[in-house]
């Protein structure tokens, strides 16, 4: 990732703190915006079913004056910047769609949000039905009221959007910044090429081991039981909610643990390395399931289907998109680099090794190594560094 001495663009996510009736109101916007966004995507099923015509975004939000005036509970109530943000989240929903069937993809035609699927809404300029006002410690949200936030740093930039989130019981403002200023760090003369693994996280190639908290495994066994209870409960019970609640909480546990040690552990690289090279994984490509079809059943299915679990787990991709953006700030530069036969290639001779165990590569000239260290060797040496011509970030 190349990046210069210019302003950045930051997102920074508050909690904030409703009194009853504002989260009640919150809870409402929720459910109108939802019921936009599905009324808009019937509204194009319909049209292509019955007519064969195609609705673009342009068309939908010149509806919105006669949607808001035929409505004024409802959607009238709340702002048409708002509004237009949800029907341009359904744009490029089928944007998307479009795309993938164009290049022979699995599609997935968009789908309808059940409510408790929908946990958030944008206003796309502040000022306009939202106002961040940090000088009193709240946010204004048209509809909503004056929100007390917690705002735990300082917001730099200018603000662009303000969305609110809903996480469980917790509400958060998330906003979206730009000419964010950055803060470069001093040079450490440190260049280095780092592997991902499942055993351990990251192996750097002048030896530096970050081991793999494996946070899901952790608590596989709390989430069984909560996935249990809850397959238990009778349907649409009040003790149904409390238990999909529970196992929401788990795994929103574990999402936040990952991401702060994804966090911690980028911050530490960038703080003590001038250039940081990695492999430009296609973590979809790895973690596609290996069951095969009825003609033709996939082999080694439970253990393709454990090391998925582990890749998914370790964060790989959440990882490599939060050093990027924490390098872009600090003046420093990411490579990312082919990932081809990265651990098994000798780093010393470039010969195919062997690979007797998943911690051991083997040389048919230098002998055994480990592979995560080779693996990051390689990596140093694809990028270009150590020889002053470093290759171009991706």
């Amino acid at each position: 990732m190349a990046h210069g001495a210019g302003p950045v663009r930051r997102a920074y996510k508050f909690r904030i703190y409703p009194t009853t009736g504002q989260a009640a109101r919150a809870a409402l916007c929720l459910r109108d915006h939802q019921r936009l966004y599905n009324a808009a995507l019937e509204e194009r099923r319909e049209a292509w079913t019955r007519q064969r015509v195609s609705i673009n975004y342009g068309s939908q939000s010149g509806q919105l004056k006669d949607i808001r005036r035929a409505d004024p509970d409802e959607q009238g109530r709340w702002s048409f910047s708002s509004q237009q943000a949800t029907l341009r989240r359904l744009d490029k929903a089928m944007a998307a769609f479009y795309r993938r069937c164009k290049a022979g993809q699995n599609a997935g035609y968009p789908r309808f949000k059940a409510l408790d699927r929908w946990d958030s809404v944008e206003w796309p300029s502040d000022g306009d039905g939202c106002r961040w006002k940090p000088g009193t410690g709240r946010v204004y949200l048209r509809g909503v009221g004056h929100v007390k936030v917690h705002a735990h740093r300082a917001v730099q930039g200018r603000v662009k959007t303000i969305s609110l989130k809903r996480e469980g019981r917790r509400w958060y403002v998330v906003l979206s910044c730009d000419d964010v200023p950055p803060r470069p760090l001093p040079a450490t003369g440190r260049e280095v090429g780092v592997d991902l693994g499942v055993t351990r996280f990251a192996t750097t190639s002048d030896g530096e081991i970050i081991p793999s908290p494996r946070f899901a495994r952790e608590s596989a066994a709390e989430l069984a039981a909560a996935q249990q209870a809850l397959a238990r409960k009778k349907r649409r019970s009040a003790n149904r909610r409390r238990a999909r609640a529970k196992v929401a909480a788990v795994h929103r546990r574990i999402r936040h643990r990952r991401a702060d040690f994804c966090h911690k552990t980028a911050r530490a690289l960038v703080q003590t390395c001038d250039v940081i090279a990695l492999e430009d994984l296609r973590i979809p490509n790895m973690t596609r399931s290996a069951r095969g079809t009825l003609d033709r059943p996939g082999t080694n299915v439970a253990a393709k289907s454990g090391l998925n679990r582990s890749i998914l787990d370790a964060g790989w991709g959440q990882f490599a998109g939060i050093l990027a953006a924490k390098a872009e700030e600090a003046g420093r530069r990411v490579v990312f680099v082919n990932p081809a036969y990265s651990s098994i290639d000798c780093h010393q001779c470039g010969a195919r090794c062997t690979r007797p165990r998943q911690d051991t590569v083997i040389c048919p000239t230098h002998g055994a190594m480990h592979a995560d260290v080779n693996g990051a060797i390689n990596i140093y040496t694809r990028a270009g560094l150590g020889s002053g011509q470093a290759a171009p970030a991706a």
